[in-house]
């Protein structure tokens, strides 16, 4: 059944309800070199909205602190009905030790100044936005705990995080009676799907939604890039565009390209966009909850919203997960083994939690 922008889902075991699609406001502003200016950026704010779309994602330091200024200049008459999510951690000012990472003083410092930016009195939803390997748990979630107290933040939740210090966090926030974390953002693709060993099934049984970034692979899966660009020989280095990026960043693989060419044929097949063949497939998992589409013009973004209408038949589908396929790794794939299973049940039938 075609969703809509308005057909709303719960965010983890929150009540509150988000659009099943995010838009991504990391595109507003051009200082990363691939954003969108002022007017676009309003023109793609203004389409998601009219759309029925309400839940808007951005970081404190995504093109310096322009995006989060943009967003609250476009929410400010209508802050009341959307849901805007910010994070913190990245470093803010350079040379300062303490203008980044989960700690106290720079979650406080951070949240004030987007505060500022976004024109408002509370964000609705803030990440941790880049595990440190330094600040203790207890530490971040008193600090979340603090500003959910103050009003300042309504509800708190982690990003770029092993899932076994996730897990940790939540089991600690309920047992102190803090707040929990109710998402969990991830890069989730059709060419990175190793969220699936761990942190989505944690995220599920641990109450978070799953708002997965990158939902279109850096642009690989929209069939944009090709063989030629295996070598990065027609690609100028430092170009500061989002080509460069990807091939610096080893995006563009083999592997990733044959995934892509899949793509493209089921979107024939379907008549639709590479992107909104991507994109309905990340939404199809039901321990997603709602992908962050990051477009830069309106065209671009009119076609990711097309994802919604997107129907797969199961052949489809079984081609797009077999050429996606990544081992799950120990234990899991001994655990789901024939031998385990016979020395485990035998010949019992006994049905699992899934």
């Amino acid at each position: 059944m075609p969703l809509t922008l308005d057909t709303y889902r719960l965010l983890g075991r929150s009540g509150l309800r988000i659009s099943p699609l995010a838009l991504g406001a990391a595109t507003f502003g051009t200082e990363s070199g691939w954003g969108a200016g002022q007017e676009e950026a309003r023109a793609l704010f203004d389409l998601y909205v009219e759309r029925g779309g309400n839940f808007i994602d951005t970081a404190d330091t995504y093109s310096g602190g322009t995006s989060e200024r943009l967003l609250g200049e476009f929410a400010r008459d209508r802050r009341e009905s959307l849901v805007l999510a910010t994070k913190y951690t990245t470093l803010r000012r350079p040379g300062d030790p303490n203008s980044s990472g989960s700690h106290r003083k720079n979650l406080f410092a951070s949240v004030e100044a987007s505060l500022r930016r976004l024109g408002t009195d509370y964000i609705d939803l803030l990440y941790l936005h880049v595990w440190d390997f330094t600040t203790p748990v207890e530490e971040i979630l008193r600090g979340m705990d603090d500003l959910v107290r103050q009003g300042k933040v309504l509800y708190v939740a982690i990003s770029n995080a092993p899932a076994w210090q996730v897990s940790r966090m939540q089991t600690t926030a309920d047992l102190r009676g803090w707040s929990p974390l109710v998402a969990l953002q991830i890069e989730y693709n059709l060419i990175e799907r190793t969220g699936e060993r761990d942190l989505i099934p944690m995220a599920r049984e641990m109450g978070l939604g799953v708002v997965p970034y990158s939902p279109l692979g850096g642009g690989v899966l929209t069939g944009k890039y090709s063989r030629a660009d295996l070598t990065g020989a027609d690609v100028g280095a430092g170009d500061g565009t989002r080509r460069s990026f990807n091939v610096a960043l080893g995006t563009v693989t083999e592997r990733n390209l044959a995934i892509a060419d899949v793509v493209g044929e089921v979107a024939e097949e379907t008549g639709r966009s590479p992107a909104q063949i991507a994109l309905a497939w990340t939404l199809r998992n039901p321990g997603v909850t709602a992908p962050i589409i990051g477009a830069r013009t309106r065209a671009q973004l009119k076609d990711n919203l097309g994802a919604l209408e997107v129907d797969f038949t199961a052949a489809q589908l079984a081609r797009l997960d077999q050429i996606s396929a990544v081992s799950l790794g120990y234990p899991h794939d001994l655990l789901a083994g024939d031998h385990i299973r016979a020395v485990t049940r035998g010949e019992l039938k006994i049905p699992t939690r899934r």
